[in-house]
């Protein structure tokens, strides 16, 4: 017999404000016991029960996929982002930056070898968000008035799921639960202090606004996940594409960034690793999000996002 497929949410019933964990079979959810740390943490008990459950699941079992609401499928203790890891990106937003009178394609050109030779040579780049800005895949994103140059990158994640200190890149994806989809929003001009331009980025206030983390809807058990460097990554505005890329683009895998990551700090089950976003941006467009707004992202074996954007002073 062949092994379902399954999936796995966080979800709340009509009326009811606890959240609970769910077995996502098809079209029909059963409530589970364990939060979702419990179960990515003892995933060497859970996993045959949750096999076994979700082969009992049928139109009759559980609850209907419609009949409740999905929130954010991860409650990570710690969030670590990676910044500029799809070549294609980097380049772009090389050549969006680059000085007066400087030609694009000699621009183009360089930072392409540059980033050849960091794929190579070189190392990841982190930093940390907060665990209060993750949203569900449906909340409306409120767009903070301080800023008109809120953008979207829309990321594949990788859940932990066992304690992971100093791992090597060849033994990382046994550390790795599952995957999940992650838009990770961006205030633009936040990101480099022009008033402390020594300083450099500022991550914090560039990226940790409420709801600035949507995740989800699903949390997909590695083993029914794939390769991760070969799924596609498409995020559309309106209708719109913008973001369509292949996660082959990216110049370090997941398992590299899992290794990395885990060189100066363990990783903990349930912790997100967000990978990075791929070209395709509002920058890059020359578009950033608006009141009204509405972008539908999707992942390959990931489900959809929905996002309607609001600006703040258009809240109820």
């Amino acid at each position: 017999m062949t092994q379902p497929e399954y999936s796995l949410i966080r979800f709340q019933e009509p009326g009811d404000t606890k959240t609970r964990a769910g077995l996502l079979v098809g079209d029909r959810v059963l409530a589970l016991d364990r939060d979702i740390n419990s179960i990515i943490q003892h995933w060497d008990t859970t996993e045959n029960e949750l096999d076994s459950l979700a082969a009992s699941v049928g139109e009759e079992i559980g609850l209907a996929l419609a009949a409740v609401e999905v929130v954010s499928p991860v409650e990570p203790a710690q969030v670590l982002q990676t910044g500029a890891n799809y070549r294609k990106h980097v380049i772009d937003l090389a050549v969006a930056h680059r000085e007066p009178g400087q030609d694009a394609e000699e621009v183009r050109a360089k930072t392409a070898d540059i980033m050849d030779r960091r794929a190579e040579q070189g190392t990841p780049y982190f930093f940390i968000g907060l665990p209060t800005a993750i949203a569900s895949a449906t909340d409306d994103l409120t767009l903070p008035s301080y800023s008109k140059t809120h953008d979207w990158e829309l990321e594949l994640a990788a859940v932990i799921g066992k304690t992971a200190f100093r791992v090597t890149p060849e033994e990382a994806l046994e550390y790795v639960f599952g995957y999940t989809m992650v838009n990770d929003i961006t205030t633009r001009e936040y990101v480099f202090r022009k008033d402390m331009p020594a300083i450099g980025s500022d991550w914090y206030r560039a990226k940790n606004a409420p709801g600035f983390l949507p995740t989800g809807p699903l949390l997909v058990p590695a083993k029914f996940f794939g390769d991760p460097q070969d799924v596609r990554v498409t995020l559309k505005l309106n209708g719109k594409p913008m973001q369509d890329e292949s996660t082959q683009d990216m110049i370090f895998g997941v398992a590299k960034l899992v290794s990395e990551a885990s060189q100066n700090m363990p990783l903990r089950p349930g912790d997100l690793i967000l990978t990075g976003s791929p070209a395709g941006n509002g920058q890059h467009w020359g578009r950033l999000l608006q009141d009204g707004d509405v972008m539908e992202g999707t992942i390959t074996g990931l489900g959809t996002q929905l996002i309607h954007c609001k600006d703040e002073g258009n809240q109820p």
